[in-house]
């Protein structure tokens, strides 16, 4: 088999600044050993999101940004876009973050969206995530500030 560089989809280039035209299988073993770190540390906890009827790749999810001191990390998903409007992201989300509060003793997720990612959302609303603030120069993407609309999860929230 002769490996095939992965095309990302316009629309999510702007959301996911690792999602460029370029993107390598050396980027993706790059990805996986900063995954397998994240692991080691206790610190990004990665998870690939599989179809379990015929192993296709939907997507990932995964907690990053952790802080033990205040319990809190922040949540991310991603969907490939064939199949986007299923469900995919928001039961993934739902099982991650359960994960952190049963598992890692979080007492709050966030998750931090660009103001135009009306799809992300609406999942972290589907989770049981509660909108707060729109986020004055929150993220860094593609070398500029951007303002972030801030999501959080505490586990009571969780439907």
């Amino acid at each position: 088999m002769t490996p095939r560089r992965a095309r990302c989809p316009r629309w999510a280039a702007g959301w996911l600044p690792w999602c460029h035209a370029s993107y390598s299988l050396d980027d993706a073993r790059a990805w996986v050993a900063y995954c397998e770190q994240g692991w080691a540390n206790a610190e990004d906890f990665a998870f690939a999101v599989f179809d379990d009827r015929n192993g296709e790749l939907l997507g990932g999810v995964g907690l990053n940004q952790r802080n033990p001191m205040h319990r809190s990390a922040n949540l991310g998903y991603w969907v490939r876009q064939s199949r986007q409007g299923e469900g995919i992201a928001a039961r993934a989300a739902s099982l991650v973050a359960r994960f952190g509060f049963e598992q890692l003793g979080l007492i709050r997720i966030e998750i931090v969206t660009l103001p135009d990612n009306g799809a992300s959302q609406r999942t972290a609303e589907n989770i049981g995530a509660k909108f707060e603030t729109l986020a004055r120069h929150r993220l860094w993407v593609r070398g500029q500030p951007m303002d972030g609309v801030v999501h959080a999860l505490i586990r009571a929230d969780m439907t």
